[in-house]
């Protein structure tokens, strides 16, 4: 048996010019864990942020470090007192500790789930991070059927999740995005309103007389000025992205660590699984591409995901 996995590391804070993909011991598992080797991993603004230092004071890292918490793959080895996974096992979920971008990963069996056979590599390895954000970011707020509710970055990662995951639920949803991604919010029954100049007006003219009830932000600051400028409720607002403005005007920051309990995994794999919710696929790399994946990332205008295949 190969006793070495490939990993992507980095040795010090920086831009995508700081990661590379290394051989590293094969992982053993622990109690409670199993070892899975990867077959999709997917790619996350936050990994960028992490991978920055940008966020530093809040979730420092110890190098050398790796990247990544979600993933799919198949069961190689099975630790102790570990109840219903065996060797074989096709699976999703996450990981606590940054890793998942390699070809092999020790993770706790508990923060795993069966892969539906329907639900392909990729959409399996790119589901928590996605579905347990747009979770946290839709409960934060409360959103009720019937009320309307306006999303930025309405066609990306999360946003492309968060807005279906809306409809899903009988709300009128104001998806702001490019006008590239006009027709796939329209198929997918949100109202695309584009960014850009005037942008305040447009939402006014596309919500009506009802007004905006709720508003999420998935991209920065000027859409918490622009919520509260349309007077929507502090306790209404939430972002993903933009903490110190949040803090501010008393909205919430709701993300993924919300949202982590197995029984949520669980709700949004059934979601995939129906076909209530699609994740798209903008792209996929191997693992030693991983920084051109991330300069796909960093341009901020795909629609969906990009994903490391090992």
């Amino acid at each position: 048996m190969n006793r070495t996995a490939q990993a992507v590391r980095f040795d010090q804070y920086g831009k995508r010019d700081v990661l590379r993909v290394t051989d590293v011991p094969m992982p053993e598992p622990g109690a409670g864990e199993v070892v899975v080797e990867v077959r999709a991993a997917s790619i996350n603004p936050f990994d960028t942020m992490i991978r920055s230092g940008v966020i530093r004071d809040l979730f420092p890292v110890d190098f050398p470090s790796g990247q990544g918490s979600d993933l799919a793959g198949v069961v190689t080895a099975v630790g102790a007192e570990v109840d219903g996974l065996a060797v074989g096992d096709e699976v999703l979920g996450w990981t606590p500790s940054a890793g998942t971008q390699a070809t092999h990963v020790a993770a706790p069996a508990a923060q795993l789930v069966a892969k539906p056979p329907q639900v392909s590599w990729e959409v399996a390895g790119s589901l928590h991070m996605v579905g347990a954000t747009a979770y946290a970011a839709a409960r934060a707020v409360a959103v009720q059927s019937g009320e309307t509710v306006a999303v930025s970055a309405a066609a990306g990662g999360v946003g492309s999740f968060l807005v279906q995951l809306l409809t899903g639920r009988g709300v009128r949803v104001l998806g702001i995005a490019s006008p590239a991604n006009a027709e796939w919010l329209d198929r997918h029954g949100v109202i695309p309103v584009p960014y850009g100049e005037d942008l305040r007006e447009r939402l006014e003219q596309a919500a009506g007389a009802g007004g905006i009830h709720a508003f999420i932000d998935l991209h920065g600051p000027e859409y918490l000025d622009l919520a509260v400028d349309l007077g929507i409720k502090s306790d209404r607002i939430q972002t993903t992205v933009a903490m110190a403005r949040a803090a501010e005007i008393g909205a919430h920051t709701d993300g993924r660590h919300n949202a982590t309990a197995r029984e949520i995994l669980v709700e949004l794999v059934d979601l995939i699984a129906s076909g209530a919710v699609e994740i798209p696929i903008a792209a996929t790399y191997p693992l030693d591409r991983v920084a051109d994946a991330f300069a796909e990332l960093e341009q901020r205008h795909t629609r969906g995901k990009i994903v490391l295949i090992p």
